[in-house]
């Protein structure tokens, strides 16, 4: 069999509900969130680093790596911007490898090129970050010789054209062991029209609208090897509030308000849908499922999409799945048994 990464993102106030079960069934783990201040990475923000031993005891095969960014986090155009800073960011980032005994990083810059985070840019930033992602590179190769073991480089991108355009992906590419895509929020925060944000297909109505299968081709065009991505899955929902009726239950309809985070329930409570008068649909094109009052529109990912997005993984060939974020243990189980071979719960073989 295969073997696939299986990879969560772990936020800081959710790294108590980490399950020993679960750790042994994962095979990369995310830290989320290294900082960049004055073109130095920082942890000291971050409370249970001591518990990556722990982990490891638990599951000796498990790589732990620190992600370093994340929306909204300001500090990269900087420190890449010249040799000093890109010398500050790799040394830094080395040092905390070493002290915590992580596996790697995992560069998460939302976005080279842009500053729709509200974080600094410059067009410089295309190439500056294929420089930054070598050198750490060449810094991660040099202290795994030193400690005698692989080290790993990733990074996150974004699901659409922007990030590519923003980037030299195929350099980029070389540098890294593995791409984490970001196929979630494809629609959303920015967009008064309700409809899915994490589909693998096309929404029904939008062939040409974003989905998992768009960006996977499109980082190919770019220069990345099905065999280094790993697909995004969104352990958490996006809801529109005031959306239209239409004659598609919400899908694709306008809205009052851009897709917020979160559904405002457990989304994967059957019951606790329906009390709240939420019914689910499923649009079979998309392989994507939606709930919907006849008012607010929410779009989440479900077990019967995500094990769509599992086959996808196997038939493309890619590294295997991560998600944002550790929290919905039922989504859990689904990965757990299509890619790492894992038995389900007695509740999902009924």
């Amino acid at each position: 069999m295969k073997e696939y990464i299986y990879a969560p993102y772990v936020m800081e106030r959710t790294v108590h509900d980490l399950r020993v079960g679960d750790l042994m069934r994962i095979t990369h783990l995310n830290i989320a969130f290294g900082h960049v201040k004055e073109d130095r990475v920082t942890v000291e923000h971050l409370q249970y680093l001591d518990r990556i031993a722990i982990y490891k005891r638990i599951n000796p095969k498990l790589q732990v790596i620190l992600s370093i960014g994340g929306w909204g986090a300001d500090g990269f155009s900087q420190a890449a911007a010249t040799d000093h800073g890109r010398a500050d960011f790799v040394r830094t980032s080395m040092e905390i490898m070493e002290k915590w005994d992580f596996d790697g990083v995992d560069i998460d810059w939302e976005y080279p090129c842009s500053d729709q985070a509200g974080i600094a840019y410059s067009p410089d930033d295309k190439h500056n970050f294929t420089l930054l992602m070598q050198e750490l590179r060449a810094g991660l190769d040099a202290l795994g010789e030193r400690l005698g073991k692989k080290l790993l480089l990733t990074c996150a991108v974004g699901g659409g054209e922007y990030f590519v355009e923003g980037t030299e992906m195929d350099l980029v590419a070389q540098a890294a062991d593995y791409i984490n895509l970001m196929t979630y929020d494809l629609r959303g925060g920015f967009a008064k029209c309700a409809g899915h944000h994490t589909n693998l297909y096309p929404q029904t109505g939008d062939e040409d609208g974003p989905c998992g299968l768009k960006t996977v081709e499109m980082f190919h065009d770019a220069g990345v090897p099905y065999e280094k991505m790993v697909l995004g899955a969104a352990f958490y929902g996006r809801r529109w509030k005031g959306v239209e009726a239409g004659l598609t239950h919400g899908l694709g309809q306008p809205a009052e308000t851009v897709g917020g985070f979160g559904g405002g329930f457990d989304l994967q409570d059957a019951n606790a849908a329906l009390t709240r008068g939420f019914t689910r649909y499923w649009d079979p094109q998309a392989q994507a499922a939606w709930l919907w009052d006849g008012h607010d529109f929410i779009s989440y990912e479900d077990p019967e999409s995500l094990r769509a997005k599992c086959q996808f993984v196997k038939e493309k060939g890619l590294a295997g799945l991560m998600y944002w974020a550790y929290g919905d243990h039922t989504l859990f189980e689904i990965p757990a048994h299509e890619l790492m071979g894992f038995p389900l719960p007695d509740r999902e073989e009924h």
